[in-house]
């Protein structure tokens, strides 16, 4: 019998009188759109009338989206009161073969189908749908689905919406991941449910089907961790923990245990070898397991780590690809056997271990390490798909620890050329007492080009130097050690500190050109010279856009050197200027960088008062008050290096320097031999009395008889003896040989043979020359 699905009455008139739930379903016209109207006005084709006198047929109608729907019908003629004709009910129906065809369409699909009522029982299941629960129909139907599953999130997700689309009547789709079926294996479910009406459109039912897509979803998620990868791994250019973001990646997520173990020379300073990888050579960096407090391994991070040569880790070192291994085969097995051997306790943890996988870790043609995965509590076994996956991943992460390497190679040649160039031991001095510090940046930027330098120079006087060469690198260090190199040169020839900075502006300008005189790079550094004098006590000090230091009187108070700091080298166009002050005897001059108190995210200001407030604190000595000012003014990650020099300045009293007025009259050179003899005397120098009667008669005459007056004679008792003899006359003397009937030209080479040094000076108003012979043993 055939089954009707649509129902409509037309009166006499051919106008529609009734119009079924069935018909709305099919033409998607409501009744009060259709009622009253003439019925030809919903045909797409011919009138019906040939179809009406035969009372069956087909006729075609145009549905309210514009599209035709052809349909067979059945008429049945309606007669009035009197018995005539009064219109028609017309019916839609289907052939009795469609609810059988529909009934095999469900029992058969391909996918899991079920219909459950209002209040989640179940109505009907196909085969599919018992298999992936692991189950038979009849222990299904009439039951609460919520008694037929396992607790967990899928069970959860599944009956929420359940609920969801029988009280809505929407419908819904959506993913469930899920390991709980007779099926082995977990996974990915892609479900769809939609709700069932009757004719009236209420809800009676749900309708669902479950897709398995669980290929699809490991490829997503295989696809996320590598787009996870580019920002997890390789945040901190360090190769220890570039190898540990990589295992914080792979546990739990692809492996339930996992190893980075990298040869010896990645984690040294060495190049690649010639030689080929080998398993032998390889270092454990980094391990990690879902089981909290399981090592799985018997090493930790640092110790040495062998494979056997047939071992999957071995062979994926030896290859170059990823090398898959599953328990009952010898290479596992083998595997499994050596860390038995080597951590018995651990045995139980590696117990129901069904799946490996070792990839190697290479990088731009070099074999870096190998990294293990291992699948324990995870029931699927490693696959194809997850060996491209894992050579994939490990040439990422391989990437990220050859340039963590690399960096730490640079820094550490960097770190080495910076010691190498910075002064390892200051020299005695007596006109300072010094204390320095110096920190490189912690940053990624690398090491910086900061220094620090303590000169010794004529007259017992000192050179106090701090500078910054911009930017950072082996570059940056490069150019350091040039300039105080250079700064060394010009301060050994004694140039005042703004004259020693016009040449080093000059040199700087020359370095940033490479001598072409065009410009080819940018080279820029700040400066601070300064010379410190025991004697007189006077600091004398010019700046590069570096800078002023600070002074600490011997009171406590805390001063900043008002001075004009010219433009950085290598600028040029302005002159730099001298500062000029008088120190108290045991002041303490600070000279620093501006990694000390200047930061992005710090208030110079501030920061300089913090500055100011640590100086003026109590400390024993030097060396704990360069502690306390690190601690106090430098920030926690600076991303700058950071230099420090505290000296404290020494005087030279009267009794270690004599001092003599000599008139311009040679015969009075025989008194200032006696008068010089007389004060080594005094000062227990007997020994070298006749050396410095030579010296200073040779100076003293050439001081007379090419010099002009005055002429000032002056011994310093110092680490040694200084001779000096100062005239106004700014000529400096040349030291030359004196040919066989030449009568002169033999003093300043006979005083250069007799003396430990010599040299000459500018002074603003002349030149000093000066000779040092070292003092007598004890």
């Amino acid at each position: 019998m055939e089954r009707v699905a649509a129902a409509v009455v037309i009166d006499a008139q051919g106008r529609v009188t009734g119009w079924s739930q069935g018909a709305r379903l099919l033409t998607g016209r409501a009744a009060d759109e259709v009622v009253g109207r003439p019925v030809a006005e919903l045909l797409a084709g011919e009138p019906p009338g040939g179809v009406l006198a035969a009372g069956t047929g087909t006729v075609t109608l145009r549905h309210r989206e514009g599209h035709p729907v052809e349909v067979a019908v059945t008429v049945c003629r309606i007669l009035g009161p009197d018995g005539a004709p009064a219109g028609h009910v017309i019916t839609a129906g289907r052939s009795p073969e469609g609810p059988v065809l529909v009934g095999e369409a469900f029992r058969q699909a391909s996918v899991a189908m079920s219909v459950l009522d209002l209040e989640q029982r179940y109505l009907y299941v196909n085969a599919n749908a018992c298999r992936l629960m692991g189950t038979r129909e009849e222990s299904l139907v009439g039951r609460f689905y919520g008694d037929t599953a396992e607790d967990g999130e899928h069970a959860r997700g599944f009956l929420r919406h359940l609920r969801e689309v029988a009280a809505t009547g929407r419908p819904v789709r959506y993913e469930s991941f899920t390991a709980a079926s007779a099926v082995p294996g977990a996974h990915a479910l892609s479900i769809e449910m939609w709700p069932l009406r009757d004719v009236s459109g209420t809800p009676t039912a749900v309708a669902l089907a479950a897709f398995d897509s669980s290929e699809q979803y490991w490829a997503r998620r295989r696809l996320a961790l590598l787009n996870e990868a580019a920002t997890r791994i390789g945040t901190t250019l360090d190769v220890v923990r570039t190898a540990e973001e990589l295992i914080e990646l792979l546990v739990p997520q692809y492996a339930d245990f996992a190893t980075v173990d990298l040869l010896d020379w990645v984690l040294g300073a060495d190049e690649p070898p010639a030689a080929p990888a080998s398993a032998a050579e390889l270092r454990r960096v980094a391990h990690r397991s879902v089981v909290e407090g399981n090592r799985g391994a018997a090493l930790k991070p640092g110790e040495s780590e062998e494979y056997r040569p047939s071992t999957p880790p071995a062979v994926a070192l030896g290859e170059g690809r990823a090398v898959l291994a599953q328990a009952g085969e010898p290479a596992f097995d083998q595997w499994l056997a050596d860390r038995d051997a080597r951590s018995p306790e651990g045995r139980r943890h590696r117990e129901g271990v069904h799946s490996m996988i070792a990839v190697p870790l290479r990088a731009r043609g070099v074999t870096l390490g190998a990294a293990v995965c291992v699948r324990k509590y995870h029931p699927d076994a490693y696959g194809p798909d997850d060996a491209v996956f894992a050579e994939e991943l490990a040439s990422r992460a391989a990437v990220c620890v050859d340039n963590a390497r690399r960096f730490a190679r640079e820094r550490d040649t960097a770190h080495a050329l910076q010691h190498s160039l910075l002064p390892s031991g200051l020299p005695g001095q007596a006109a300072v007492e010094v204390a320095h510090r110096y920190l490189p940046c912690g940053s990624l930027v690398g090491i910086g080009g900061d220094w620090f330098d303590v000169i010794p120079l004529s007259g017992s006087r000192v050179g106090l130097v701090v500078g910054d060469v911009v930017g950072h690198g082996i570059q940056s260090s490069a150019t350091m050690g040039r300039l105080r190199t250079a700064v060394r040169t010009l301060a050994d020839v004694d140039l005042p500190p703004d004259e020693l900075l016009t040449h080093l502006d000059d040199l700087v300008s020359h370095l940033a050109t490479g001598g072409t005189g065009e410009e080819a790079a940018e080279l820029g550094a700040t400066c601070l010279y300064a010379v410190y004098d025991p004697v007189s006590r006077r600091l004398s000090l010019a700046a590069a856009g570096h800078p002023a230091p600070a002074v600490v009187l011997p009171g406590g108070a805390v001063e900043f050197v008002p001075m004009s700091a010219g433009p950085p080298l290598g600028v040029g166009g302005l002159p730099f200027e001298a500062t000029e002050l008088e120190l108290p005897e045991g002041s303490v001059v600070a000279l620093y960088t501006d990694g000390l108190v200047e930061d992005r995210d710090r208030d110079v200001d501030r920061a300089t008062e913090e500055l100011r407030r640590a100086l003026g604190a109590p400390a024993g000595s030097l060396e704990a008050l360069s502690d306390d000012v690190l601690k106090a003014v430098m920030p926690e990650q600076p991303t700058d290096d950071v230099a420090l020099l505290l000296v404290c300045t020494r005087a030279l009293g009267a009794d270690r320097v004599a001092t003599w007025d000599v008139p311009s009259d040679p015969a009075a050179v025989a008194a200032f031999r006696q008068a010089a003899t007389e004060r080594l005397t005094a000062w227990g120098l007997e020994e070298i009395a006749f050396v410095t009667e030579l010296v200073v008669s040779e100076l003293v005459t050439n001081a007379i008889r090419y010099g002009e007056p005055p002429v000032r004679l002056r011994l310093i008792r110092d680490g040694a003896l200084i001779c000096e003899v100062s005239d106004a006359s700014s000529t400096s003397p040349h030291l030359r040989r004196a040919h066989a009937y030449d009568e002169g030209g033999r003093g300043l080479l006979l005083v250069a043979q007799l003396t430990q040094r010599w040299g000459s000076r500018q002074t603003g108003s002349g030149k000093t020359i000066w000779a040092q012979q070292p003092l007598p043993a004890g």
